[in-house]
């Protein structure tokens, strides 16, 4: 590489303006993969609110846990309501993906069905196991206060001892679907410490109540979906 005397830099073929490189994460330069040691993050802490009908809301928290770990952040993924189904088999690759990646761990409060639907399940037993994962919740937003989220934590630690990045899974569904209040989740934001980046998925409704109190949110829309065209869930995609 190198600079050019009218504010160019040249990079072989191609020649970019350094407004532009000033804008490019990495100022241009090409990524490279590197080993992943514990570090902290500068600048976590805020809510993220991924909602909507379409398909990727759970994709998307994911991936950016993969990515937070990638950089030796510690990150925990709760999910509520992620039960089994007949479409489902019982080993999911992100769950594989996760215990193989040093600082990312997971934990799953569903069981099989939805609430409120007509497939075999008791709604009895959903609401006890959200109730559950709202404890959960909270114990984990509580130890990350303990914390000193400044500085790296064990990778293999576990997430009672604090974590960078908490990604509490179709939260925003058992609100929905009545089983929370939405003050129990204003509750989860006003109680997180200041760098905990806390991310909140789930809902085909509009979860206007958390709208004041989230710094992104983000409206995943079905334009079209392979579901309703009789499609089945899919080994590698959907789970």
């Amino acid at each position: 590489m190198t600079d050019e005397p009218d504010g160019t830099h040249e990079t072989g073929d191609e020649t970019t303006p350094d407004s532009v490189r000033s804008n490019t994460p990495g100022r241009g330069v090409r990524p490279e993969a590197a080993a992943i040691e514990p570090a902290a993050p500068d600048d976590f802490g805020l809510v993220q609110v991924w909602w909507g009908d379409g398909k990727g809301k759970t994709t998307a928290a994911m991936g950016m846990g993969f990515r937070a770990a990638g950089h030796g952040y510690r990150v925990h993924m709760l999910q509520f309501l992620k039960g089994g189904a007949d479409s489902v088999e019982a080993v999911r690759g992100e769950y594989n993906a996760i215990a193989a990646m040093p600082g990312f761990s997971f934990e799953n409060l569903g069981h099989y069905g939805w609430a409120g639907m007509a497939d075999g399940s008791d709604d009895a037993d959903h609401e006890a196991q959200v109730a559950a994962g709202l404890d959960r919740a909270r114990e984990l937003v509580d130890a990350a206060s303990d914390a000193d989220l400044s500085e790296p934590l064990d990778l293999d630690g576990p997430p009672e001892d604090g974590v960078h990045l908490l990604i509490i899974d179709e939260l925003l569904y058992a609100v929905a679907m009545g089983l929370l209040d939405e003050a129990d989740v204003l509750d989860l934001v006003e109680r997180k410490p200041e760098n905990l980046e806390l991310v909140l998925t789930g809902s085909h409704d509009e979860p206007t109540y958390i709208y004041d109190a989230a710094d992104l949110v983000t409206n995943v829309r079905k334009e079209k979906h392979p579901i309703d065209a009789g499609q089945r869930a899919r080994k590698g995609t959907e789970y």
